[in-house]
């Protein structure tokens, strides 16, 4: 192997006990690196309980638990757009990220239904799922005071 080659193997387990072992050879960029990401993300590599074990940790290890961090902690009543989160996140984790990934992320969210989206103009605007059904929920009713009672 040549000097500019890499090595790289995975093994990772999910919340059901399946595991996978994923092994890279050569020349491997960032954008490969995020593909794999993102395979994993697909698989839902995160387990039931992650988000709330999550909260006890400085940082978020993968990048959609990061930006899924930053939805929660930043707009958890608020609506946002990718590039706000993106903005975020570059303040936050100190790491540049592409807009592209970001909007990557909030989109699958969206088809998961952690997140509604609504087209505003040219950009998507984002709103957490659990403001959208508790704002559609109709407000309890209580039963009237009669004027008849307590007289």
């Amino acid at each position: 192997m040549s000097p500019g080659k890499k090595k790289f193997r995975i093994e990772l387990e999910d919340a059901e006990g399946s595991k996978y072992n994923l092994s890279l050879e050569g020349n491997i960029s960032k954008e490969k690196v995020m593909k794999i990401v993102e395979f994993m993300d697909l698989l839902d590599m995160e387990s039931p309980a992650n988000g709330s074990e999550k909260l006890g940790q400085k940082a978020p290890a993968s990048v959609g638990d990061r930006i899924w961090a930053l939805v929660e902690g930043k707009f958890p009543y608020g609506g946002f757009t990718s590039t706000d989160i993106l903005e975020l996140y570059e303040d936050q984790y100190n790491e540049p990220i592409k807009l592209s990934i970001v909007s990557t992320y909030l989109s699958r969210y969206s088809e998961r239904g952690r997140l509604v989206r609504n087209r505003q103009g040219k950009e998507w605007v984002y709103k957490s799922a659990r403001q959208q059904t508790a704002a559609r929920m109709p407000p309890q009713s209580f039963p009237s005071a009669s004027p008849d009672l307590g007289q």
